[in-house]
């Protein structure tokens, strides 16, 4: 068996550096790259060549490719995206927790956006508590059935967001969460249907799981106990 040593890239000069960078771009035939993309399928690591130029969006301008568009990206796709992770845990997501397939944005990507990781946090609870949640406690507490509603059908991430954590991210009828149970979704379900008069307020609201909310119940879960 034959042992060989690895190249020593830190002795790379800046040109064999941004001429592997306009490869990887050309590629994946993309005019701009994520430091992800980069390490997946470059030479070098994306970190030698952030500290060589400065940082990495520098590092993209200096091999001529567009800088990557993370502050581009609506606020709310951020916040949605943190609730998402948040719901699926069952408790506040930590840095390490912001990984693909897991979460659609990487820790490193909050961290540009807002400043710094509890930055980001800090403006997530902000967003979730700024406006009023939407309550029956000024609507008719008698269902009736008409098409004339007060409240829209839809459920907002934000509102849907509110009851998953009020329900502690748990299925309000077999009790089980995506804490525990890996792959489960959850959904948040009119109590009284909108078709009979039920409004999209926080007291009519619940969380379900996937199974029970499309009629299959719990059976899976007592196949498992």
């Amino acid at each position: 068996m034959k042992f060989e040593l690895k190249p020593d890239n830190r002795n790379a000069c800046d040109e064999e550096l941004l001429s592997d960078l306009k490869r990887v771009a050309s590629q994946l035939k993309k005019d701009t790259l994520t430091s992800e993309q980069y390490t997946k399928n470059g030479r070098f690591s994306y970190l030698t060549l952030s500290r060589r130029f400065g940082g990495w969006l520098k590092a993209l301008e200096k091999a001529g490719l567009q800088k990557t568009r993370d502050y581009n990206i609506p606020e709310g796709a951020w916040f949605n995206n943190l609730a998402e992770v948040w719901i699926k845990l069952g408790r506040q997501p930590y840095p390490s927790d912001m990984e693909k397939p897991f979460s659609k944005f990487s820790y490193a990507g909050y961290k540009r956006r807002f400043g710094s990781w509890r930055k980001a946090l800090e403006k997530f609870v902000e967003h979730i508590n700024k406006e009023e949640i939407p309550t029956g406690k000024s609507l008719s507490s008698k269902p009736q059935i008409t098409k004339t509603h007060k409240t829209s059908r839809n459920i907002s991430p934000r509102l849907g967001f509110i009851v998953r954590r009020r329900d502690d991210y748990k299925c309000k009828i077999c009790g089980r969460s995506p804490a525990t149970k890996q792959g489960l979704e959850l959904e948040v379900d009119h109590i009284i249907p909108w078709s009979k008069g039920g409004e999209t307020v926080l007291e009519n609201l619940h969380t379900l799981c996937s199974d029970c909310n499309s009629g299959k119940g719990n059976l899976d879960f007592k196949r498992e106990q």
